[in-house]
């Protein structure tokens, strides 16, 4: 008689979680502050809000997001430390520009096989990411299934919640012409355009990820350079100095811009007022894209997009707190129809 079957047959190993399990609560608990209620491994993740009594009117602000398909480039570098950076950093973006401060994430890991060094690196960049913004990381799922993901491949989702007064609330609905729009630095591709970025670099230019890319970086490092937090802004926003707010993420300037434009409104961007990162002219120029489908698939080397009166660019511009995103005033807002309209050189 054969041996009884184990679920360990199946490929799904208990125990090796079970052996990882410790240190990944202590990733997590090393996010939490006196807000949460509770230990890691309960069922749930509990957070008092008890001291939204204290606010006027406190508004829940949500966002869900994955890394895509930059999870292929950390998987064939070998290089897990910096995907969870990115889907924080992505989700804390999207929440922020409504002016929302971020409360806590949670993060689902799919992966073919539980390996304990894979799984706390990835951890551990989800709770970098938490602690450097104030988030708490309050829970997570990581499922092992040999069946979906193959060779150890996985995906990386992640949810967050924040909070914003009522009234503070940033929605664009106070933009109008003479507005000036401000671009704030991205770290590179972030966590968008990687289909067409792989296939660029791998297929088109025939280049392996440990080939050398430039300044001594590979193309590996120069694609998997973590998703950027604009939490330095915040503050902005809370006095009421940014009028509205755009994540550059999938869509480029033309799908993320016109989401906080009023009806009577245009945004006129100039691509010639910054100089992208040479890991975009590399891509652009490699796979012959064109101007306005690299401007709709990338960030191009601006992660946000913050619309402030003209009389208010300067203080902004010159702010010690900002200086890290290199801002310059890349556009300005014209009457219009709730248009993009992007100058190329």
């Amino acid at each position: 008689m054969s041996a009884p079957l184990k679920y360990s047959d199946a490929g799904v190993s208990i125990d090796t979680w079970n052996s990882v399990k410790g240190r990944i609560g202590e990733l997590v608990s090393s996010t939490h502050n006196s807000r949460v209620c509770g230990k890691f491994g309960q069922f749930g993740g509990m957070f008092d809000v008890s001291y939204f009594k204290d606010m006027d009117s406190p508004i829940l602000v949500s966002s869900t997001d994955s890394v895509g398909t930059k999870v292929k480039v950390a998987f064939d570098c070998n290089v897990y430390s910096t995907v969870g950076m990115d889907i924080v950093n992505h989700c804390i973006d999207d929440i922020l520009v409504m002016g929302a401060r971020p409360l806590f994430f949670l993060d689902y890991i799919g992966i073919g096989k539980l390996i304990p060094e894979v799984a706390g690196q990835i951890v551990g960049g989800l709770a970098r990411a938490c602690r450097d913004s104030g988030c708490v990381l309050i829970g997570g799922e990581t499922a092992e299934m040999p069946d979906v993901y193959g060779g150890g491949e996985f995906d990386l989702v992640g949810t967050i919640v924040g909070v914003v007064e009522k009234d503070r609330v940033v929605d664009g609905s106070r933009i109008g012409p003479g507005d000036v729009i401000i671009g704030l630095r991205s770290s590179g591709l972030h966590t968008n355009g990687f289909s067409l970025a792989r296939k660029i670099v791998a297929e088109i230019g025939k280049k392996k990820y440990s080939d050398i890319f430039e300044g001594g970086k590979t193309f590996g490092q120069a694609l998997l350079e973590p998703h950027r937090s604009y939490i330095k802004l915040l503050p902005f926003m809370e006095k009421g100095a940014v009028l509205g707010c755009a994540h550059i993420t999938g869509g480029g300037f033309t799908d993320n811009v016109d989401r906080i434009l009023p009806p009577n409104c245009d945004a006129a961007i100039d691509a010639k007022s910054w100089t992208p990162p040479p890991i975009f002219r590399y891509l652009q120029a490699t796979g012959g894209v064109e101007d306005a489908e690299m401007y709709r698939t990338f960030n191009m080397g601006v992660g946000m997009a913050a619309v402030v009166p003209s009389s208010g660019a300067d203080a902004l511009l010159r702010d010690s707190a900002l200086a890290e995103f290199e801002p310059v005033i890349i556009g300005k807002v014209v009457s219009g129809t709730g248009a993009v309209l992007m100058e190329f050189a």
